[in-house]
């Protein structure tokens, strides 16, 4: 199999990131896997999508650091590959990792993807499908009954009538990710108020949220694949993030800790609830973030955390990843590619 990940930037791919361990599972394995930054993918004369990528020399490897240290030295192998020959191309950049710094990354790898799946490539998850969750306002088009009561505006009289009407609640830009940005407000906070929503707003549109009680426990994330709950030799990718002291994010690089998931029932209704629209628009691989019966986010941007599931779990998740791509390629050889990129994404 010959596959790719696109990543922001390799030099700025760490260790323990999903992607890197995808990427061992990969070599590992024998396939040929290429990394992309997404400022070295080109639209060619000949109506090709063109990349200049780089893969590891070695055929195994045990850690993420000895991969990344390969993959950036001078013996990595670099060539300018057709991406439209790859049988796989993964879209593992953040788009919001880009905000105030490189404004043409945010939608690039989503359009190289579009017209390299013109000649077969699967592409995952599907660039239309991401070209819809550009923003945390695809969170709203999911039904009502799974996320919090939500306002999203820019309007300072409209968001403090709206906390001061649930007396406790949370905001955060409609752009970003990993807890930046997150602050809990309480309606008697007058003093800080103003100065909070300016600093949201300064940012563009700000959602406000009900406060979930339960969030005090911390949130989990579940990992869904090809639509369903990811489980591989009998355990389900999750795990449970938990804050620390007074911090209300839960985020680990924001001082959080990590635990073993315990999943109910509540957490496999939630992602039987949101299967449906998750597979229409071909997203492969997700990350649902729980609080009790309601989900705060659902992450469809290179969703990360696949190594803390393995360190909770004792389970190598990433071998499953990799099967289902295997998969995927020989349906493609067997049905002569006949299916479309977004059915394929979630078979």
């Amino acid at each position: 199999m010959r596959l790719a990940f696109v990543v922001n930037d390799i030099e700025t791919e760490e260790a323990g990131y999903t992607t890197t361990r995808l990427g061992i599972a990969a070599t590992n394995r024998g396939h040929e896997a290429w990394v992309i930054g997404v400022g070295e993918l080109a639209y060619d004369p000949d109506e090709h999508i063109k990349a200049r990528a780089r893969r590891v020399h070695k055929s195994r490897y045990k850690t993420g650091a000895a991969y990344l240290r390969d993959l950036r030295s001078r013996s990595a192998v670099r060539e300018r590959i057709t991406v439209d020959d790859l049988d796989v191309l993964m879209l593992r950049n953040d788009p919001s990792n880009e905000k105030g710094k490189r404004e043409w990354a945010k939608s690039a790898a989503i359009d190289f993807g579009r017209v390299a799946m013109r000649h077969g490539v699967i592409v995952l998850n599907d660039p239309n499908g991401l070209a819809k969750a550009q923003n945390k306002m695809y969170f709203q088009t999911f039904p009502e009954e799974v996320r919090p009561e939500t306002l999203i505006t820019r309007d300072r009289d409209e968001l403090k009538a709206f906390i001061r009407d649930r007396g406790k609640c949370v905001l955060k830009p409609l752009q970003g990710s990993g807890g930046d940005g997150v602050f809990l407000v309480r309606a008697d906070d007058v003093s800080n108020l103003n100065q909070i929503i300016d600093a949201v707003t300064r940012d563009g549109y700000v959602i406000a949220q009900e406060y979930l009680t339960r969030a005090e426990e911390g949130d989990t994330r579940l990992f869904l694949m090809n639509g369903r709950p990811l489980r591989h030799r009998g355990r389900y990718a999750a795990f449970r993030r938990i804050r620390s002291g007074g911090d209300m994010r839960s985020n680990v690089h924001a001082g959080g800790t990590l635990g073993k998931a315990m999943l109910d029932d509540d957490a496999f209704r939630l992602a039987e609830m949101v299967r449906p629209k998750l597979v229409q628009d071909g997203m492969f691989l997700v990350g649902l973030d729980i609080v009790g019966d309601k989900l705060m986010e659902i992450n469809v941007f290179s969703p990360g955390g696949l190594g803390s599931a393995q360190k909770q779990e004792g389970v190598n998740f990433n071998d499953a990843v990799i099967d289902a791509l295997e998969n995927k390629v020989d349906y493609m050889t067997y049905y002569q590619r006949s299916f479309d990129n977004r059915e394929m994404a979630t078979l």
